[in-house]
């Protein structure tokens, strides 16, 4: 079982990124997936989650508002289009899948990716 983060790299403060985390291995379609961030020298923090239908999403305030998490279960994939990018975003970004259908706070993630790092330059 994979999951394979991409889709980070360097952009301007202000500037979009859109992240993908594609599944391999087994079939994520009935598990919510999740995004997560650490930044250097901090300690991995929740940024957004979906779920299995993508009929809910979940954002940490921080990104609230600028960040959109969505799936595409057909192709085992999902996504975090990232907008109005600030340097205090500069992070590695990973996604990750739970063994629920829907997501709860504090959920606990069963499977993790490798990570996309992703800097905005001011």
């Amino acid at each position: 079982v994979q999951l394979q983060a991409s889709g980070g790299g360097l952009v301007q403060a202000g500037g979009s990124l859109r992240l993908s985390c594609a599944a391999s291995g087994r079939t994520f379609s009935n598990n919510v997936m999740g995004w997560f961030r650490q930044a250097p020298g901090k300690e991995r923090e929740f940024v957004a989650a979906i779920s299995w239908s993508g009929g809910s999403t979940y954002y940490a305030d921080s990104v609230k508002g600028r960040f959109t998490i969505s799936r595409d279960n057909a192709k085992n994939t999902n996504y975090l289009r990232m907008n109005s990018l600030k340097p205090e975003d500069t992070a590695v970004y990973y996604c990750a899948a739970a063994l629920r259908r829907e997501h709860i706070w504090g959920l606990e993630y069963a499977y993790w990716g490798q990570g996309t790092l992703v800097t905005v330059s001011s």
